[in-house]
């Protein structure tokens, strides 16, 4: 029985590493290129191009931020590209990437001093930005918030 074991537990250990190294190169992503797309989210909205912005976007593109649920490009132009009227800088606190996933909190500048502070996800496929998730820090949220 012991033999059996043996024989067989290789068999298995060879299986486990195997889904081990598989699920590392599952999500894999171009870290570096994965981090100049994101980066360019927020020099878009800094020079107010919305070819720009556009160009980054996957195919089936969603956003979804408190007040947005999975809102397609259409959408996101109406109700979200308005703000970058009212943005003056970026500032990038914390970016992490790994694989085709990341993670972004930044402090930005509105044109009148304001400050709104966010911490955002994006899911990338082929170096395309698939999803997008604002989720709001505290203060005015965004730049056309009227609160202060």
């Amino acid at each position: 029985m012991k033999s059996t074991f043996k024989k067989n537990g290789v068999g298995y250990l060879f299986a486990i590493a195997l889904l081990l190294l598989g699920s590392s190169f599952a999500n894999p992503g171009n870290p570096a290129a994965n981090e100049k797309t994101v980066r360019a989210v927020y020099t878009a909205y800094e020079k107010k191009d919305w070819n720009m912005l556009k160009s980054l976007f996957a195919d089936g593109f969603t956003f979804t931020s408190p007040m947005d649920d999975h809102i397609n490009i259409k959408e996101y132009k109406v109700r979200c590209w308005p703000n970058s009227a009212n943005i003056k800088k970026f500032a990038i606190d914390k970016l992490i990437v790994a694989g085709d996933d990341a993670f972004v909190t930044y402090n930005g500048w509105t044109n009148d001093g304001r400050v709104f502070r966010n911490t955002e996800y994006f899911k990338l496929k082929d170096g395309k930005i698939k999803e997008f998730a604002c989720f709001f820090g505290p203060g005015i949220s965004f730049p056309n918030n009227k609160a202060k």
